[in-house]
């Protein structure tokens, strides 16, 4: 039940191997472990995009697409989860991770309004980082963690909950008069 939930959201693995633009990877994307669907490639997988997306950097996608070569798990699903810092989630996310860097630094918080331009964040970026960096690290361990940690027991329910419903299935068969 869990790989085929997961599967029929997954993108084909070849198209993502014939893909142009990632020729430069070479054989790396010729490992089957990164588009295995399994207990361990799966919540492995959560683990690298979730860590990931609470990452306050530019460039959070390659970065998982990167760790999850490394850790040789699900890629497309690593890729997927960074989704989570999205541009409505992004905003409160980085807030909850700074407020939670302070208190961890036991650093007065800094009044501050947001400007999307080069010169505040030369200017007010360096009051923040520290706590922002070290909340969102922090945040990014644990959930990331979590994500682990419930990906392991889902798989395994499930499994259990097939074994179950297989036997049932198989005992049924038993009793049942051959005609």
């Amino acid at each position: 039940m869990a790989r085929k939930f997961i599967k029929k959201w997954m993108p084909d693995p070849s198209r993502i191997k014939a893909n142009p633009a990632l020729h430069f990877l070479g054989d790396l994307l010729h490992d089957p472990n990164l588009f295995h669907l399994n207990r361990h490639s799966v919540s492995v997988a959560f683990f690298v995009g979730i860590f990931t997306a609470f990452l306050p950097i530019p460039g959070q996608m390659p970065l998982a697409a990167l760790l999850a070569l490394l850790a040789r798990c699900n890629l497309p699903l690593s890729v997927a989860l960074v989704c989570i810092s999205n541009p409505l989630t992004i905003a409160p996310l980085f807030y909850a991770t700074y407020k939670l860097g302070t208190v961890i630094l036991q650093s007065p918080p800094v009044e501050f309004t947001i400007e999307p331009s080069w010169s505040w964040f030369l200017e007010e970026f360096q009051h923040l980082w520290q706590p922002l960096v070290v909340g969102s690290i922090l945040c990014g361990l644990c959930f990331g963690g979590l994500g682990y940690i419930t990906m392991q027991i889902f798989w395994r329910r499930q499994v259990l909950k097939n074994w179950k419903r297989r036997k049932r299935e198989r005992a049924a068969k038993m009793k049942k008069p051959h005609s």
